[in-house]
């Protein structure tokens, strides 16, 4: 429960309370109001619930319908004017985030909190952290692929981080269920909308930036998403920062009277020996370790992982056990063709990513190599262009664009845009099911590869909005090759 009074107190603390509106009168206290519920949602509303009146698009008619429904009062930037007390405030979502800390009666200090951030990687190294903390602790994780609050049950996540008011009600899920640690994913999104706002993470983690998400309705350049990026590491007690990635020297300057470490071949702590599953480090976690992830930059998310670990009270031991038992669904998963090609499924989503994918790939098949590539609609744009200049970079690839989450867009269209960057033909097969079928004709002898990117583990395509059921990309891949 909380109350009115108890609410204006957190929003005047926060220099985020302008007054209340109430019978048409102006109020800079207010009292006689309490509330068992927080929404954010109208259809979610009755007489015990404090509404936030958020976003873009909302309609009074949402709050109209809420009153009938009981609400009593909700917080906006905006009165309303429906008969009803509104709690006016400058930041909507910063108020959201304190007043839900409160309201769950403030989880985030009941745990230790782990948080990465990056355009790559992130769900990785979180599952390297979760099987490494899982040795000797108790941790939750919220991850774009997979989320636990009780070590037990895992569902897909909506957000790669949450809005506020679900994230602090999952975290009070996560102590009643006796959790110790929670490992979260933070997006640039969740800085630049303040699902975050007044967190404070024990340990963050930076794991790499490149473009990505910059568009209409994301950020408006590289410059405002890498400073969102940042953010994470102005609120975590100690960061872990990749020594190898691109505007390291701006990080090593912001983190520099923080406590922190730096790992990646820049650094102290770096990979000194590279096999296609196993690895020697230097440095902290000083060791051999067995992996199942190949490629060179999931080790270094391991070292990332291994190091924010050691500073949460993980053994070495605790470390190479970890590292050793972590799969991703979706991430580098592997089949075998009958013709003994291999299949990789992998979440590539971005020109980055995708270039460590095909570059791995190229590692260690040296036949002909095939690309399945879609984009998705109506956000990140700017990939396809992306996705063309690392086909170039691949002349022997040979390339199908299909759909991926085409949503609001025509994926033809969508296709032949990735297509006008590639300067060689390519094939466009709309339909996923079918684009993998035809994929899988090129996987003829041991050599061969076929990379499926871009869907990972995700069963379901975003059309119109709405998600569609699809069988998913390492389902479909099984069916054909258990057909061949």
């Amino acid at each position: 429960m909380i109350t009115i009074e108890k609410t204006i107190e957190l929003l005047k603390e926060d220099h985020n309370f302008r007054e209340v509106i109430a019978d048409g009168n102006y109020h800079y206290y207010y009292s006689g109001l309490s509330f068992e519920k927080l929404s954010y949602d109208s259809r979610k509303t009755d007489s015990q619930t404090l509404f936030f009146a958020k976003g873009r698009d909302f309609k009074v008619d949402y709050l109209k319908d809420a009153v009938t429904n009981g609400l009593k009062a909700y917080i906006s930037e905006v009165d309303y004017e429906i008969g009803i007390p509104a709690i006016l405030v400058s930041n909507i979502k910063h108020a959201m985030s304190l007043i839900a800390m409160a309201f769950y009666n403030n989880p985030q200090d009941k745990l230790k909190l782990l948080a990465f951030t990056g355009t790559k990687g992130k769900t990785t190294a979180a599952y390297f952290a979760y099987h490494i903390l899982k040795e000797s602790h108790k941790p939750a994780m919220l991850s774009t692929m997979n989320t636990t609050l009780d070590g037990k049950t895992f569902f897909k996540s909506q957000l790669t981080t949450p809005e506020s008011l679900d994230l602090f009600k999952m975290m009070a899920d996560c102590v009643a269920n006796g959790m110790t640690h929670l490992i979260m994913e933070v997006s640039s999104q969740a800085y630049l909308v303040g699902r975050v706002y007044g967190l404070q993470f024990d340990v963050g983690v930076f794991l790499n930036i490149s473009p990505d998400h910059i568009g209409p309705i994301e950020h408006p350049s590289f410059e405002d998403y890498f400073y969102h990026k940042r953010l994470l590491m102005h609120n975590s007690r100690a960061v872990i920062v990749n020594s190898g990635m691109d505007h390291f020297d701006i990080l090593s300057q912001e983190v520099a009277d923080q406590d922190h470490d730096f790992y990646g071949k820049h650094s102290d702590n770096a990979i000194t020996d590279s096999q296609a599953f196993s690895f020697t480090v230097k440095g902290k976690i000083a060791a051999s370790y067995d992996i199942n992830l190949i490629g060179r930059f999931n080790q270094e998310n391991a070292i990332a992982a291994g190091l924010a670990c050691l500073r949460l009270s993980a053994s070495l031991e605790d470390i190479k056990k970890g590292i050793a038992k972590t799969s991703v669904p979706g991430r580098m998963e592997v089949l075998t063709h009958p013709s003994g090609a291999k299949v990789f499924v992998d979440y590539a989503h971005n020109g980055d990513s995708l270039e460590k994918l095909v570059s791995v790939v190229e590692e260690h098949q040296k036949g002909q190599i095939s690309l399945i590539i879609g984009s998705t609609g109506n956000k990140g744009e700017s990939r396809r262009a992306d996705f063309g200049q690392v086909i170039n970079k691949h002349p022997h690839l040979k390339v199908i664009l299909t759909a991926d989450d085409p949503n609001y867009e025509n994926p033809e269209l969508i296709s032949q845009e990735i297509a006008s960057h590639v300067d060689r033909s390519v094939t466009i097969i709309v339909d996923r099911e079918e684009a993998i079928k035809e994929g899988l004709k090129n996987c003829q002898a041991t050599g061969d590869a076929l990379i499926i990117a871009g869907k990972g583990a995700d069963a379901y395509q975003i059309v119109k909005g709405q998600k569609m059921d699809y069988a998913g990309d390492k389902a479909i891949a099984q069916k054909y090759v258990n057909q061949a």
